[in-house]
């Protein structure tokens, strides 16, 4: 008889070992612990997630984090509190632009070590203390990117990454093996290539606590939809339903509607509300019991919920990629632990439904006792935030609004208008252009978009945030409090197209940029390089709206001054003179749209 196992032998075995696998996998460990393999997609993920937005971020360094720029260390250091001081200490020490350029090619280092496994934990911990140093050197920019980020990596912190299976595809697993190779550890040699442990299920509370974390989000997100009191979210809104709001500015968004119809977007709208309140529900439930199939409906669900907002909201493609990271812990582990060609489990290995002895597995373990302590300080600080904190706490000049904020009821109700920016201008050489588009042919008052009406103008990612800093740089007079910070962020808009045309030396202009490379030709010794009739005296900034209309439609444009700003001069002195002067520029087909708001 021969030694070898049949193919049908082997095929039992298999679907043996694989219905052992679904059997074992289930019940409170299940549903509050994570497969290995799923935190790697979450690792991995997470990791390249962060690696895309530190990249994006260096475009906006001159802007918004350099002396240079629109809030300037000098004018932030006086309104922050002691504990501030002491979170933003790398990122609000100095303003230099090599300074920040430096501190951002570290946390892009520390994000690709998070990807690639690499002293994970540690990678973790400075890529959310530097985030959130990062994020509080200018907090007008936080939206809710930054806090997904915030609160995916403060749990990461936590995981346990060094668990029997936490190092699943990471650089310091396949370093560990080579040391022991090396080493001659023959002990160790038939466990190089045996991956059984991966699939054994990892309880810690910080496990526990991502996986609340991401319901929580879900439920506050959906019951802000379910209890708007207009009832955008409902199949009988009025006058149109939250997606037919929302869903009109991509091609993507045209497409859609071209394929359903407007009748079409009313019967998706509801599905929203119920797929945030029940995916998160459903996939604890579906784990408790050994779902692995209901599970999966779940996670596949609300990745297609965001792949669809990517697709047809502008804006939201990093968004809702991040967005899915957070739904890879849900995700169960593979049922093909015993097929053929991979080694079963050493005898006496612990199984999916026992606890692990690994370092950091185990809710007994007292190595989970930091974590525990940490992470439960920290949901309780939420919880005092967001329920017994004064209104001072809540302000941006102080730590506890980005640290401990954590609610997601956005997009609550249905987009009742629509709105973008322009900014036209005066030149020394009598010219009108458009200074926020850096539109050299003047402003255009019709909606942007290419394919589609946008909101989106050619500012778009952080410069979104600027023109709602109207509030906070209203002061016009010098001996007005928030003068100088409305000054510096307003008369930035000057010095940016001033350095791009070639206007002062070619220093400032390439930094505007964030690229390195700017368009101006000054010899950057301090000298004006001659081009004085593009030099930018004065300009308007207009913030533009339409309602949204039935069928794609919008209403005629009308307009609102947001500022009028005379570059480098003092504000307070003939600003009538200046909105009028700039005034000009608009076109009447601009001013028909029911003049300022």
């Amino acid at each position: 008889m021969s030694s070898k196992s049949s193919p049908s032998a082997s095929a039992s075995a298999s679907a043996s070992g694989s219905a052992s696998i679904a059997s074992e996998w289930g019940g409170w460990r299940a549903a509050l612990g994570c497969a290995p393999r799923s935190l790697a997609y979450y690792r991995i993920s997470l990791g390249v997630m962060l690696f895309v937005e530190l990249a994006l971020r260096f475009q906006y360094l001159h802007a918004f984090y350099s002396d240079e720029g629109t809030f300037p260390t000098r004018l932030l250091r006086p309104q922050i509190d002691s504990l501030y001081s002491t979170i933003c200490v790398l990122h609000c020490r100095s303003g230099a632009l090599s300074y920040q350029r430096a501190l951002l090619s570290i946390q892009c280092a520390a994000a690709l070590c998070l990807a690639a496994g690499y002293r994970t934990r540690c990678a973790a911990i400075v890529s959310w203390a530097l985030y959130l140093s990062l994020t509080l050197r200018n907090t007008w920019l936080a939206f809710i990117l930054d806090r997904y980020f915030h609160y995916l990596l403060f749990y990461a912190m936590f995981l346990p990454w060094s668990s029997s299976g936490g190092g699943v595809w990471s650089l310091d697993r396949w370093l560990e093996r080579r040391r022991r190779r090396r080493g001659g550890d023959s002990a160790n040699d038939d466990d190089d290539d045996d991956d059984g442990d991966d699939d054994d299920i990892v309880v810690s509370p910080a496990t526990i606590a991502l996986k609340l974390q991401i319901a929580w989000i879900y439920l506050d997100a959906g019951y802000g939809k379910y209890s708007d009191p207009l009832g955008g979210w409902t199949f009988s809104a009025h006058p149109l339903p939250a997606l037919d709001t929302y869903a009109r500015h991509t091609v993507g968004a045209r497409c859609l509607y071209a394929l359903l119809g407007p009748y079409g977007l009313r019967l998706l709208t509801p599905t929203v509300v119920w797929v945030e309140l029940g995916a998160a529900p459903l996939s604890l439930m579906g784990s408790y019991l050994g779902r692995g199939k209901t599970v999966w409906t779940c996670v596949m669900t609300a990745w297609m919920l965001h792949l669809g907002i990517a697709g047809t909201v502008r804006n939201t493609i990093l968004l809702s990629l991040v967005a899915n990271v957070a739904w890879c812990i849900y995700l169960p582990p593979p049922l093909l632990a015993s097929a053929p060609g991979r080694a079963s489990p050493k005898k006496g290995a612990p199984r999916n439904g026992a606890p692990s002895s690994g370092d950091d597995a185990g809710l007994s373990h007292r190595k989970n006792l930091p974590s525990l302590v940490a992470i439960s300080a920290f949901v309780a600080g939420s919880v005092w935030f967001e329920v017994f904190s004064a209104q001072c706490d809540q302000s941006m000049k102080h730590i506890w609004s980005t640290l401990l904020h954590n609610r997601w009821n956005v997009f609550v109700g249905a987009e009742e208008y629509v709105t973008w920016e322009i900014a036209p201008g005066r030149l020394s050489d009598g010219s009108v252009v458009d200074v926020w588009s850096k539109n050299p042919s003047g402003a255009e008052w019709d909606m942007p978009g290419a394919g589609a009406p946008s909101t989106s103008t050619a500012r778009a990612g952080r410069w979104r945030s600027f023109p709602y800093l109207a509030d906070f740089a209203s002061a016009r007079g010098r001996e007005e409090e928030g003068y100088e910070e409305g000054f510096a962020l307003w008369d930035y808009l000057c010095k940016e197209w001033d350095g791009e045309n070639g206007v002062v030396p070619a220093t400032v202009g390439s930094a505007n940029t964030g690229s390195g490379s700017g368009s101006g030709s000054g010899n950057g010794n301090g000298n004006v390089n001659g081009n004085e009739g593009r030099r930018l005296l004065r300009y308007n900034f207009f913030m533009l709206q339409a309602d949204v209309l039935p069928e794609m439609g919008f209403s005629k444009t009308r307009k609102r001054l947001i500022r009028s700003h005379e570059c480098g001069g003092d504000d307070a002195a003939d600003v009538d003179v200046v909105a009028s002067a700039a005034d000009d520029a608009t076109p009447a087909a601009g001013r028909e749209g029911g003049g300022e708001l």
